[in-house]
């Protein structure tokens, strides 16, 4: 009775140690998530590539390019920083700097809070012909800024619209040429940043606004919450992101504003809207001087970053 009842029992032990021991020595599958991460990659690599190529390599280029003295044409020397102290140097860099910094005040500030004020009036309020008056705030980023440029070169001129303008309501005697004069030209180019800037800012922040719960507002309303309320508790805290990337989109264009200058008013009068942007193309192309310029671009971009990094940090999401 004991041996049919362990030979009934002890072949499905064997049979299940055969087993574990396949079972121990069976190779290891790899992970799925490798080969998904690998597609992934896949789809990355040709943006990669075009970032690499575009936008890297041109950058470490620049940085090179900086420690060298070059003309374009004869064969580089080596400079090490020399090209740095002669920029930091040159009181040129900082009176454009300064001027880039006031800037800022037309390009990020003023069409920040001038799109604020545009989506408190627009928000929530559907009227005929609505979507024709966005798409015409919006008009100054789909045009060339090189156009723009030219065009407020006429609007600011002796004969210009602006000068008609004041002459029909009365206020001739302070006509100028606006562009020429040399307390004013900076302001009036700062204006134009904000007329194409502005759009822009709305846009951002009309977007920001529909995502945000409308029984916020209806809780606001029971609360006996006005519309400067609303706004102010509930569509501000909505579009804070918003907020942050138009703070960093019109910073940048602020800082490194080249075409829009160089059209308009070209550094004039007198240097009063020389910015760095400009002041790097004068060292490569009018002067020669390849790794000044190069080195002031790399000036340039750590000033950018540096801003821009504080720009977020001030705009930071609390929650």
């Amino acid at each position: 009775m004991a041996r049919e009842l362990t030979s009934s029992v002890s072949p499905p032990r064997a049979h299940e140690a055969r087993g574990g021991g396949r079972a121990a020595h069976a190779p290891a599958r790899p992970p799925r998530w490798r080969g998904r991460r690998a597609r992934g990659w896949l789809y990355v690599l040709p943006a990669l590539a075009v970032y690499l190529g575009f936008a890297i390599w041109p950058a470490l280029n620049t940085l090179r390019l900086s420690l060298l003295t070059w003309d374009g044409i004869l064969p580089a020397t080596w400079a090490g920083f020399d090209n740095y102290v002669e920029i930091f140097q040159d009181s040129a860099l900082y009176e454009a700097i300064l001027h880039s910094l006031v800037l800022i005040i037309f390009f990020s500030f003023i069409p920040i809070g001038v799109g604020l004020l545009m989506t408190a009036l627009l928000m929530g309020k559907v009227r005929r012909g609505m979507t024709f008056f966005r798409v015409v705030f919006f008009l100054p980023q789909v045009l060339p800024l090189v156009a723009v440029g030219i065009t407020w070169r006429w609007l600011y001129s002796d004969s210009g619209v602006v000068n008609q303008f004041l002459d029909l309501v009365g206020l001739g005697a302070i006509t100028r040429a606006w562009l020429g004069d040399y307390q004013l030209a900076l302001i009036a180019l700062g204006l134009i940043g904000t007329w194409v800037m502005s759009g822009l800012c709305m846009m951002l922040f009309l977007t920001g606004a529909q995502k945000i719960d409308p029984s916020l507002y209806e809780a606001a309303k029971l609360d006996g919450a006005g519309s400067f309320r609303q706004f102010r508790h509930v569509t501000l805290p909505g579009v804070r992101r918003e907020i942050t990337v138009a703070g960093v989109i019109t910073t940048i264009a602020a800082l490194a504003s080249f075409d829009l200058v160089f059209v308009t008013t070209n550094g004039g009068p007198a240097g009063q809207t020389n910015v760095p942007g400009l002041l790097v193309y004068r060292l490569a192309f009018n002067e020669g001087d390849i790794g000044g310029a190069s080195a002031l671009a790399v000036v340039l971009t750590v000033i950018v970053v540096a801003v821009v990094s504080a720009v977020r940090y001030f705009t930071r999401d609390e929650s």
